[in-house]
């Protein structure tokens, strides 16, 4: 493989990794906002969050994608390739992430609340100083998963023509003809970039958890070497 070729090879990555961040952080916000409207005492909040769920889980990523490129514009609201795969994959993501927020806020003891009533919190100092504090730490295992099949999800825009890992390995494969030397690379990249994430992930819901002052269970990665360590020094033992 040439430098040129592996150059292309980066770039991809590069180009998926901001699909991916960038994708992930707006749809959080698009999660909160909604996750959180559904607990709304209002109705019509609730209804335009319900809408916004069900409608977008619902719709597959791709046709989203192929709306947002192919038809927006035909309206006047030509949006960049890069900014229409982020903000597709944004609102795919988001409306699950919803449910994660909704089912988390709901998980919080009903005593926290009755706690913070009884010291006059308001509302939304109820909501930022007690409840989302402790709902945070539930939430971050399931975002973890949202975050790997929003980083699968990404290989979609592809088929638009947007340069991201999967693009380029199609062309890297189409000049070399190494086919399974470039999906392997590729599968290789995507598990690489996958554990990175879940690390991260790992490392910020212990993070949040020890803030409450609470312990998370160690990851099985952990698990094991303390075994096998364990293992070792009673063999010698």
């Amino acid at each position: 493989m040439t430098p040129y070729l592996f150059g292309r090879l980066l770039e991809g990555l590069w180009v998926t990794l901001q699909l991916t961040v960038l994708g992930a952080l707006l749809g959080l916000v698009f999660a909160f906002v909604a996750g959180l409207a559904r607990l709304s005492t209002r109705k019509w909040v609730r209804a335009i969050a319900f809408a916004y769920t069900e409608i977008f889980r619902g719709f597959p990523a791709l046709v989203l994608l192929f709306w947002l490129i192919f038809v927006v514009p035909q309206f006047g609201y030509a949006l960049d390739t890069l900014v229409a795969g982020v903000l597709a994959l944004a609102l795919n993501i988001g409306a699950y992430a919803a449910e994660v927020v909704r089912g988390a806020v709901r998980s919080v003891p009903v005593g926290q609340t009755e706690a913070a009533i009884a010291l006059n919190f308001t509302p939304s100092q109820r909501m930022r100083k007690v409840i989302l504090p402790q709902a945070v730490v539930a939430m971050i295992p399931p975002f973890s998963n949202n975050l790997i099949e929003l980083l699968k999800a990404t290989a979609l825009v592809s088929l638009v023509y947007i340069s991201d890992l999967t693009f380029a390995g199609r062309l890297v494969r189409d000049t070399t003809g190494e086919t399974a030397t470039v999906y392997l690379g590729l599968l290789v990249g995507y598990g690489v970039v996958a554990l990175a994430f879940t690390a991260l992930m790992r490392y910020l819901e212990r993070v949040a958890a020890r803030s409450l002052g609470r312990e998370v269970p160690p990851g099985i990665a952990t698990r094991l070497f303390k075994g096998k360590r364990g293992n070792e020094t009673v063999g010698v033992a």
